[in-house]
């Protein structure tokens, strides 16, 4: 395994051998009570769709019949998946084309259950054909090395939301991490230029305040912040200021909120946590501009002991790469305990309900929001 990333670190092997697998249906989440979801579109701004018990390579998704059978039993209709470079010594641009042809084969091989997704049209495609939409994400800029006209190669193949950074700096602009905050640089406005051309999404998770501030304006296209939480209910970098979640809304562009321990201080992230994060960003926002971008998978890590053994190898590893935020730590998982699994979204679904959400706004965060967002940037 040669790149440390947000998806080793939920499925590296090296914790992942430690992790005994337990039937799924022995937590109590059934198929049938998990499709109660379904109601609607159900889109997840930043996921996975792979089973950490089983390992992975860190490059593709893993699509085993337990996964399959898990994603459609959550009503999911698209997930954006993060292909591509995110940190490590290979070759950037080199391992994120080598990426997008093994994901590439992977859908083909699994045609009958997921596809592609270029365009909004193919998310309402995936619900009518009963599968599963992957959208192919960046979460770092590296590959586009110093040639803005690379966003072409990427468009081409099928990256349809790009992440400008991820926790430290780039040569696009500042993470979250990167003590300068200092902004957007030329050659990322020149990328976001491109990105608008190409009609992909620009994407300002993990970026520093500054870089999300300056790329909302620059951009022709209203921008997205798919997997954060609210820096004024929970104070760490990877969450989002006021001044950010009002810019974007306000300039017509999308907010998902994650499944993550950066929602608590304590690092221990409950399913309230992730309804207060909703709340504020939908009185910041307004309710047309919040969804949901888990950062997790539909499949859940069952031997939690065994996993909290290893967890402390990976958060040492991301530090020593230089990618942790504040807020990691051995004794944080990166994911919500009581909101995992297959019936995830219907949980969350029910949690809004008892808030006095309506049936409509609900809909709305769980995908009509980013089906409504993308729509606009793609077509």
């Amino acid at each position: 395994m040669t790149t440390i990333d947000r998806r080793t670190f939920l499925t590296g092997a090296t914790w992942a051998a430690a992790a005994s697998m337990l039937p799924w249906e022995a937590r109590g989440a059934s198929v049938q009570r998990a499709g109660a979801a379904d109601g609607g579109i159900i889109i997840n701004a930043l996921g996975g769709l792979d089973d950490p018990n089983r390992g992975a390579d860190g490059l593709v998704p893993e699509l085993s019949p337990r996964v399959l059978s898990e994603g459609h039993a959550s009503g999911l209709t698209a997930v954006n998946i993060t292909l591509g470079y995110v940190s490590g010594p290979e070759d950037p641009f080199e391992a994120s084309v080598r990426d997008i042809a093994a994901t590439d084969a992977l859908v083909r091989a699994h045609e009958k259950d997921v596809m592609k997704v270029l365009t909004a049209g193919d998310i309402r495609r995936a619900r009518a054909e009963k599968k599963i939409g992957l959208i192919y994400g960046f979460q770092n800029g590296a590959m586009m090395g110093n040639d803005a006209k690379r966003v072409d190669i990427f468009a081409n193949l099928g990256v349809r939301v790009f992440q400008l950074t991820y926790n430290p700096a780039n040569q696009l602009g500042d993470g979250s991490m990167a003590p300068e905050n200092r902004g957007l640089t030329p050659f990322g406005r020149e990328v976001v230029a491109r990105l608008n051309e190409r009609r992909v999404m620009v994407d300002l998770s993990h970026s520093g305040e500054q870089t999300c501030l300056d790329a909302a304006r620059a951009s022709k296209a209203p921008i997205s912040i798919n997997h954060t939480g609210c820096r004024a209910v929970t104070d760490l970098p990877r969450n989002k200021t006021d001044a950010e979640l009002r810019l974007v809304a306000e300039r017509g562009g999308f907010v998902g909120i994650y499944f993550m321990p950066f929602l608590n201080a304590s690092g221990h992230a409950r399913a309230e946590d992730v309804v207060a994060h909703i709340d504020h960003a939908v009185n910041v926002c307004g309710e047309d501009h919040v969804g949901i971008g888990t950062d997790g998978s539909v499949s859940q890590i069952d031997d939690l002991n065994a996993y909290q053994a290893a967890l402390a190898k990976e958060i040492a590893e991301r530090k020593a790469a230089g990618i942790s935020a504040a807020g990691e730590r051995p004794d944080t998982y990166p994911f919500v305990v009581d909101l995992r699994g297959p019936q995830q979204f219907h949980k969350l679904a029910q949690l809004l309900a008892q808030k006095g959400y309506s049936s409509g706004r609900i809909e709305k965060i769980l995908g009509l929001n980013f089906l409504s967002f993308a729509t606009t940037i793609w077509g």
